[in-house]
């Protein structure tokens, strides 16, 4: 693990996937999931070059079939760690023949973590090294403790939205594709009450996303302040019954059922241009 820490904040980043393992308030309380693996044993993996699930776990790109698990390698992947100090680290993940055999793409991947007083930023840089467009998906996927370490108990946290979030939202079949029919959005007046029941059939999944935070937490006592200025989804997620809730801000979503197009025309799929690089970035602050 390497750790870095502010005056508010201290956090470990395993560089296994580059995942933030461990965000603690100054008090050393637990703001982050323990990846427990009777549960689940993520805590805010890396989705990278796909989020979600591809019809029949493949994809198709300029005639040639590749296969992909869910939500892509980057998470599997050890990471180098490019530079770190007390408050900052990057990690690097770059194209190797492993990599090449699935998504035939020379691309370069930077992770990096920033703790500034009561906030944590986390960036990633998509880097194009190859001589043509690379197509692609990004996601964060943090988990938070639910209940927060707060005094508040479980069924009094909900999500405020900073915008009305009237459209619609989906969901995901068995398989994990997105379904065609959408359903009535659960926000009400920018309230999300959070309750399993929500979940029983998987994510939320904000595919018209209007807000670009959301506060998390209890009426009473911290909260934390996620933001995702250009994020075009928003998945929401937990298994019932666990004591997580994942915020996660998607540029790009599972494979609709029955998708079967190019790889490229895949919706939320974004391009690189040759030699360029795209950042991405999310937020998390303790609002105290």
């Amino acid at each position: 693990m390497i750790s870095i820490a502010s005056e508010t904040l201290s956090a470990d980043i395993d560089p296994l996937g580059a995942q933030l393992s461990v965000l603690r308030d100054a008090s050393g309380r637990d703001l982050l999931w323990d990846g427990d693996p009777a549960v689940w044993n993520g805590r805010a993996p890396v989705l990278f070059p796909i989020v979600g699930a591809l019809e029949n776990g493949a994809y198709r790109l300029d005639g040639g079939t590749y296969a992909l698990a869910r939500h892509g390698f980057a998470r599997r992947r050890l990471f180098e760690g490019a530079k770190t100090g007390p408050s900052a680290a990057i990690f690097r993940l770059r194209a190797d023949d492993e990599t090449l055999a699935v998504y035939p793409f020379r691309f370069e991947l930077e992770i990096e973590f920033i703790l500034e007083g009561s906030r944590l930023t986390m960036a990633a840089r998509i880097g194009n090294r190859d001589d043509r467009p690379l197509p692609a998906s990004f996601g964060f996927h943090p988990a938070f403790r639910w209940p927060l370490p707060f005094g508040e108990p479980r069924d009094r946290h909900a999500i405020w939205f900073d915008r009305d979030e009237p459209a619609p939202i989906r969901r995901l079949d068995a398989r994990g594709l997105v379904e065609r029919a959408s359903y009535p959005t659960p926000i009400l007046d920018r309230w999300l009450f959070l309750r399993d029941a929500l979940f029983e059939n998987d994510a939320l999944i904000l595919d018209q996303v209007r807000s670009r935070s959301v506060s998390y937490g209890a009426p009473t006592g911290p909260r934390l302040d996620i933001g995702f200025p250009d994020a075009p989804y928003l998945g929401i997620w937990t298994k019932p019954g666990a004591a997580f809730v994942c915020i996660e801000p998607w540029w790009g979503i599972a494979d609709p059922t029955g998708f079967a197009a190019d790889f490229r025309a895949k919706p939320g799929v974004f391009q690189v241009e040759a030699g360029e690089t795209r950042r991405i970035a999310m937020s998390i602050t303790l609002n105290s």
